[in-house]
Parts: structure tokens; sequence; C-alpha cells
């Protein structure tokens, strides 16, 4: 570095002034820089930029923050854009007299005072700066910086109030930085105000992960990814606890493993802590750091029990003010550095050995008192009082953790370690939600009877009871058994409005679960009326999309509407249901798979099966009915589900029932363990019909089985009986059992429209037409997609007997029904005939564009390019997006609201994706695309 006369190069480097004693000589110099420093630009430009924009920076951190050695390396390495004095302030300039006077050497070193301006001929008034260092100032063309290190150890308020002075009456040729470990005297509110300060706290000056690496590389030391990330977090990138790591682990053969050793009470960085922060403050002050070491924040009340005194306020404030290892945090709250707690809590360990117990067990009582369940909970066990942790836990809403979507929370995977031999109901009220959670039923049911032995009908005991009844609701929804639904619901809901209000122990999502969890059983059990109610009540009790557990009713609501036949509103419904569990990262979890499965049936119908991959795929694979080889999922299926079409052995013996997974002409359909059976039952009729579509009934028989398991203690669906029962049919017809599927389904019993059509098809696919006419209503009912393979079925009859002419009216009404929804599956499932037929009659299709291809007419070439010529420019990904989305035949706002864009922007998509593929209509381009392997 050349310096040069009136360059901070060369005022850094020109001699120390006349007249100035060796000491203060020494502190009027910029320290040097270790060779091992990481040179960090992101806070060295944001240093030049204060100091050219602002009269005053701010360097604040903690003892060891780096705070000293960044601005020395910036002077060194990227001076600022004026001249530089220096000062490191001493206990001894917390006088105004010596501090004015070091000030003015600091200055008159860097060369920053004209020769003209003189010394102090007399005392300065009391807060206001020697007369002879404003003018100086006053004379200069340009501003000078001056570095006031260690600046903590002013608190002479004459001192800062002097400071200020000069800084508003300099004409602004002062830049002033400060170095700090606490917030200086100065009227700081005044310069934010004003934005006349830049500041650069402790949250800056922590260590990034690559700053990290950077600094350890310099120590000839090397840590994976992964270990460096460990060693910022658990330093929170503070640079001495990083630097006396580096110098510890240098010593170690292996620093990686030395990194999962390390023990932070027992090493240099606990000797720094304790010598730099502990042991410079107060008996007090030191009393509660140890004391408050074991929380993972810091209430001043909290403080106050833990230490008998009534001062914590005071001091934790001091010690934030102070960066001593304590931040505030919102509200009244405060937290130790990490680091800094274990090594305090080592220090309590040694000094006291018998006191964390009690600590732990004083603020469990507290924290349990504050309605803090969670926190209470933890220092509960710490101190080894888990029947205080079983009885709060039992009796609040912490239990509902072992039911969440997400996995069990923090305070619920804490009772994994429960001594086994600890007795009580709570207790078992806690095994018990482990089992139910874990989906077995018998085991959770078995915990529950011995937690009821143990239960009064008192008040204390009624918090415990409410627990219990909600967790035989649950029990109640995997076994599908309505009358124990009904009771544990009313068990519940009665209990939840008697218990006084209590913030502490209120079940927050307790009626919307009750609510969603009757209305499945209520489903199960063949009753979507009273299902739907449920679920509309449960919608009700979370009327916002933040609350946490409204997707799940709003995805069982889609598939009613949808079993339904309202094909638009269970898409919207679904949709939502998917788009607020993503707000709680639980889109691809168990409890949003009824919204996936929903879409995924849709899809189906529409005949998209890019769609219903997308879907299946992200249902979990233990809710997807424990299907080996799933129709989505691929893989060989071991054995046949028909053998060489007769329907000998397998899942279906002889069509006749009597054996497999058919027993007595239906399925008898119950919940097996480990899932939802709503889920369950609802995922293998996915799978199936995804199976079927694809030309593979064994696969789908297959899943059917699957999902058929009886249980001792599951109660037989109508409504899982209703669903697959059909689609098994169709898969023996599919593999050429009629006569088995004639024998599958039920007779002389009401029937939905969908089982009568499944009659129909067995019976029409055996040869006999009569019977199957008669299995069908004069008018079809039903959902459309139902209606829609009546008409059909009636059309390929129709036509088999010549009459063509009956057969296209009916072709013509299924269209019709079908249309609203775009329902291809329906024509894609019917068969060969309904192509052969569509090809003498080209004229039904003609208003049908959003048939398959097959089935329409062949539309008129359009001009231009071959088919075959690509796109006369790439696609963009967005455009890809909405051009798949359209394939999907949704409407422009539909896209819109999908890819949360403007219906203009989707348009202005639409006409580039057609310049590009030479179309002029949507239909055109996704035709087009599609020949080009683009979708």
């Amino acid at each position: 570095m050349t310096g040069r006369p009136g360059h901070p190069a060369g005022a850094l480097r020109r001699a120390a002034a006349p007249r100035a004693d060796p000491a203060l000589a020494g502190r009027l110099g910029v320290p040097p820089v270790p060779a091992t420093f990481v040179r960090r630009a992101r806070l060295a430009d944001r240093l030049t930029r204060g100091v050219r924009e602002h009269p005053l920076v701010l360097v604040d951190g903690p003892a060891g923050a780096g705070k000293t050695l960044l601005v020395c390396d910036w002077l060194r390495t990227s001076p600022p854009p004026y001249p530089a004095a220096w000062l490191t302030v001493e206990a001894e300039d917390n006088s105004p007299a010596v501090f004015w006077h070091d000030v003015g050497q600091a200055l008159r070193r860097a060369g920053a005072l004209p020769r003209a301006v003189g010394t102090a001929r007399r005392a300065a008034p009391a807060g206001r700066p020697p007369r002879h260092l404003a003018t100086g100032l006053g004379l200069r063309r340009d501003p000078v910086v001056v570095v006031l290190d260690e600046f903590e150890r002013i608190t002479d308020p004459e001192v800062a109030t002097g400071l200020d002075h000069l800084l508003r009456h300099c004409g602004g040729m002062l830049r002033l930085v400060l170095v700090s470990r606490n917030e200086p005297l100065l009227p700081l509110h005044r310069y934010r105000a004003a934005d006349e300060i830049t500041e650069i706290r402790a949250a800056d000056l922590a260590f990034s992960e690559e700053e990290t690496s950077a600094l350890l590389t310099r120590h000839g030391l090397a840590l994976s990814g992964p270990d460096v990330r460990v060693l910022t977090g658990r330093t929170e990138g503070w640079a001495a606890g990083l630097r006396l790591w580096a110098l510890a682990a240098a010593r170690s053969p292996d620093c990686g493993r030395y990194l999962k050793e390390f023990e932070a009470g027992h090493s240099t960085i606990a000797d720094f802590l304790l010598a730099e922060v502990l042991d410079t403050q107060p008996a007090g002050t030191r009393d509660l750091l140890l004391r408050t070491s074991i929380l993972d924040r810091i209430h001043p009340a909290l403080a106050d029990a833990l230490t008998g005194s009534r001062d914590a306020e005071r001091i934790l404030d001091e010690l934030a003010r102070a960066n001593a290892f304590v931040t505030p945090l919102n509200g009244p709250w405060y937290r130790q550095h990490p680091l800094f707690a274990e090594i305090l809590r080592v220090h309590l360990r040694a000094r006291h050995p018998g006191l964390p117990p009690e600590l732990h067990l004083a603020a469990a009582r507290w924290l349990q008192r504050a309605g803090l369940l969670d926190e209470a909970l933890r220092h509960a066990v710490a101190a080894d009082r888990w029947d205080l942790a079983a009885a709060w836990f039992a009796g609040g809403p912490a239990v509902d953790q072992f039911f969440s979507s997400t996995g069990p929370g923090r305070s619920a995977a804490l009772f994994d370690a429960m001594p086994a031999g600890l007795e009580g109901p709570c207790a078992e009220l806690i095994r018990a939600a482990r089992a139910l959670a874990a989906g077995d039923c018998a085991a959770g049911t078995a915990h529950l009877d011995r937690a009821a032995d143990g239960l009064t009908a008192g008040e204390d005991d009624a918090p415990a009871r409410l627990t219990a009844a909600v967790l035989r609701l649950v029990a109640a929804r995997l076994t599908g058994s309505a009358p124990g639904a009904v009771e544990a619901a009313r068990t519940a809901d009665r209990l939840r409005r008697t218990l006084p209000a209590d913030p502490g122990r209120e079940h927050q999502v307790l009626p919307v679960r009750l609510f969603t969890d009757l209305a499945a059983v209520r489903l199960w059990s063949g009753d979507p009326g009273a299902a739907r109610a449920a679920l509309l009540a449960a919608v009700a009790e979370a009327p916002g999309a933040e609350h946490p557990e409204r997707y799940e009713p709003l995805g069982l609501l889609a598939l009613v509407e949808l079993l339904g036949g309202a094909v638009g509103p269970a898409e919207r419904r679904a949709r939502q249901a998917l788009a607020e569990a993503g707000t709680w990262e639980a889109e691809g979890t168990g409890r949003a798979a009824i919204a996936h499965l929903v879409l995924a049936w849709i899809a189906l119908e529409r005949g998209d099966p890019a769609v219903v991959r997308s879907h299946a795929r992200r249902v979990p694979a233990a809710e997807a009915g424990a299907v080996a080889g799933g129709a989505v999922a691929g893989g060989a299926m071991d054995g046949g589900a028909v053998d060489s079409g007769a329907g000998d052995g397998g899942v279906v013996d002889s069509g006749a029932g009597e054996s497999g997974a058919v027993d007595g002409g239906a399925p008898v359909v119950g919940p097996g363990p480990g899932g939802d059976p709503l889920r369950i039952v609802l995922g293998a009729v996915v799978r199936a019909r995804f199976a079927l579509r694809n030309g593979d009934p064994r696969r789908a028989l297959a899943v059917l089985a699957a999902a058929e398991h009886p249980g001792a203690a599951g109660e037989p669906s109508p409504w899982a009986r209703g669903l697959i029962a059909p689609v098994a049919a169709e898969a023996l017809v599919a593999a050429g059992a009629a006569g088995a599927a004639v024998g599958l389904l039920p007779a002389g019993e009401a029937r939905s429209p969908e089982l009568a059509l499944a009659t129909a098809r067995a019976r029409f696919a055996a040869g006999d037409r009569g019977a199957a006419a008669r299995a069908l209503p004069g008018t079809p009912a039903g959902p459309p997609a139902t209606v829609t393979r009546v008409l059909l079925l009636k059309a390929e009859a129709g036509a088999a007997d010549g009459d063509d002419r009956t057969a296209a009216h009916l072709l013509t009404r299924a269209l019709a029904t079908a249309r609203p929804d775009r329902l291809r599956g329906p024509f894609l499932e019917a068969g060969p005939w309904l192509a052969a037929f569509l090809r003498r009659r080209p004229d039904l299709t003609a208003d049908h564009g959003w048939l398959p291809e097959p089935l329409r007419r062949p539309a008129a070439p359009v001009p231009g390019p071959a088919e075959d010529a690509p796109p006369v420019e790439p696609l963009s990904r967005r455009e890809r997006e909405v051009l798949e989305r359209v394939a999907q035949l949704m409407s422009t706002q539909e896209v819109a609201a999908d890819l949360q864009l403007s219906v203009n922007t989707v348009k202005t998509h639409l006409k580039s994706i057609n310049r590009k593929l030479c179309t002029s209509r949507r239909t055109e381009a996704v035709r087009r695309a599609r020949r080009l392997h683009l979708l």
C-alpha cells in the first residue's frame, strides 16, 4: 500500500505525533490482522457505504464477534475515501478532558487537523467538545473518519453528549465509526429517524457457512458441508467460537470426529466465555445466568422464580444491551446464546450437582401454569417427573400431536422414553394414543380400557376423560364403528363444554377433529348425507384457511360431492384442500391423501393418465391400501387374479365367490390395520380403475384384494362394498370371467346405480342381453359419469341389435351428459364398438372437440408447415405448464387460478403457443404438441 499526503493509507503510516506519550501512541495505531483472518467483503462494503452516506457508523456486537478485526481489515485493505484516525478507548478516557485530548491526538496523527489549528487553551463547557476540534474540522475540505474502538468503556454522559455535539456542528466533516459491545449513550433514535446511521449488529457479524468454511481452510482444516453447517449452527456464527474451535481441532487427527465429540463446557471456548462474560458480572447476574441456562427462552418472571429475586427484568435488559450473549426475543422473552448456555449448564452441574433437577421442576410448574405445555413437558421430563408429564400431556391438547398430519410433535416424541413401569390412567392414555397413531386398534383399545379403570367421575379427571373420549373416536374411525363413533363424539363434546375455560389445556382443533372423524365413520357406514352435514360443521368450526385442520374435512367434502356427481365442486374443494395443506407443509401426507385421490378419480373420468399418476404418487404408500405392485407404481403380481380366464383359484373361485376375497356373493369390506379405512379403500379403487384403463384386470383384482381386510374388530362397510364390487366385477369381465362377475354382485336388494350398471355389464358380457336390460333402470340416475356409462351400454345393445337410430339417440344423450364435466373416461372404456359406430356416424361428434381424438371426426387440415415439423420457436417452461393444463380441459380462468397468474397473462401465453406451433385454436395446439411429444 503506497502512502501519499492526504490519502488514508498515508495517514495510517504517518509517524506518531509529537508530544504523544508511548502508551497513547500504541492506541493510535490500527491493530494488526492475523494471517487466518477471513475478509468479508459484504461487511467491508457496508462500512464504505456507511461513511459515504452517514455521519455515524455503529459496529455493535458481543465479545469475540470480530468487530475490531473487521474494521482493521477494512482500513488496511479497502480504505475509506477519506483520511482515517484510530483510537482504542481505555478506562481513563471516561473523563471528558482525557477523552478529548486523546481524540485530538488521533486526529493529528492522521493529519486530519490543519496546522493552523492549535490546542485547547481552556476547558470546554460541559457537554461540549473543545472548540479547536470543531473549528479544525470545519476548516477541512473533505471529511475525516474517526474510529473509536472499545467504545463501551465510555459511560460518562458528558463525553457522549460532546461527541454528539461535535458530529452535528462540524460542517459534515466528521465520519464517526464506533466499535462497541453495547449501544453507546448517543441519542441513536434521532440518528435512526433521520437516516443518519449505518448499523452492523451481532446478526450481521455472524459467520455464514461459506465464511466458516473459509476460516477453517485458513487454519488448515477441512470439514464436509453438513459438518460446516452443524458447526456454524452450534456457534451461531460467533467468530471467536469458530476460531477457538479451529485452534483446538487443529490438534486432533480427525476434525470431523472432533466436532461430534466436542464438549463446549470443557474447552478453550468455555474459558473465553467464562472469563470475558460470566466473571465480569456482579454476583446476582452470574447467579441468574447460571440458573436460567437450563431454559430455551427466558421470561423475567420465570427467571425470578428460579433465582428467588425480583430484578430479573432489569438484569436481562442490561445483559441484552451489553451484548453479553443474551438476546431479546418477541415480547418480554430473552434467550442465551446456545453455546454460552451449554457452557453455563456444565458450570452449573459442576458447582451445584443437585440443583439442575430442582430448577427444571420449578420451570416446569411455572410454564404449565402459564399455559406453555410443550415447554413444561420438556422440563418435567428433564426433572425425571414422568408422572407430572403424563398427567399434563393426557389432560391437555398435546395428545393431538400423535395424530398430526406431519407426524408426532416434539412433546409426543418425548414419551418414546417413558419408563415401561410407569403406571396410572394418564400413562395408559399416552400408550393408547401411540398405539392408535400406529394403526394398532387392538392395543390402543386395551390401553383405553385400562385407563378407564383408573379414571374417576370427579372434576379432576375430566380432562383425562375428554382425552379418552377423543381416542375412542379415533379407534372408532379406524374400525369403522358408527355406534362407537357417535358415543365417543357425544362424550367428548359434552366434556369439552363442561370443562372450565383454560387456554393451557384447551384442544384448539378438537371441534374440527370431532366432526371430521364422525363424518368419516358416517361415510364408511353408508350415510353420505350425515357425513356431509358433519363435514360442513367441521369447516364452520374452522372458518379461516389458516386453521391447521381444515384441509382434511375439505378433502372429505370433495369426496362426498364427487360420489354424488358434483364433479366441478368436488374438484374445487379438493384443490382448496391441497392448497391449505400446502400452507401447513402437509400436502403430501396421509391426511391430504383423500384430496389427491379425488383429483386422481376426476382425472380418470376425464381420461388424463398423467394427472392420475401425478396425484397417486403423492399418496403415502401406507395409505395406498398396502398394494403389492400397485396399478400406478408398477411391479409384477405374483399369481393371477383369474387363471386362464376361468376364474379357478386366485382371488375368485369359479365365479361362485365362496373363497378368496369374495364371500357369499359380495365383498365384506372392513378396515385393516395400519391406516384410515376410507383412504385405503378409495386408494385401492382408484388404482384398480387405473389398472383396468391400462388393460390389466389381474392387477386391478390384486389391488382390490389388498383392501379387503375384514379384521375381527372391523365393521363391514356398505360404502366400501358399493365402491369395490362394481370395479371388481368390471375387472372380472375384462379378464373373461363374466360368470364370476355375475356371482360377485348382490341380487334381490336395493342397489346403487353403480351396482346396477355393473350387473348389467356382467350380464351383457355373459350374453344375456335381456337380463342386462332388466338390470338397468328405464331412466338412468346417479352421477353424470354413471349415467353416461348406462347410456353407452344401452347404445351398445342397440347397435348390436342393428338399431342404429336408437343407438345414435342414446349416444347423443351420453355426449350431452358428459360434456359439462368433459368426462372422456366412459367413452375410452366403451370398447371397439363405439369407434366403429362413430365411423359410420361422424356427425355425432362434430360439436364435441373435447372427446378423445380417435373418437372424433377428423378435423380439416390447418394450413401451414407439416404436422411433424418442429415449432418455429421452443416453448418456454411457463408455456408448457399452460399447455399441460389446457390439455386437461381446464378453462382459461382455471389455468390462471391453478398457476396463480392473471387471466390476461394466460391469454398471452396461449397466443404465443399458437404462434410457435402454427395453430389457431387451443385444441389444435394440444393435438400438435402431442404429435411432437411436447406433452
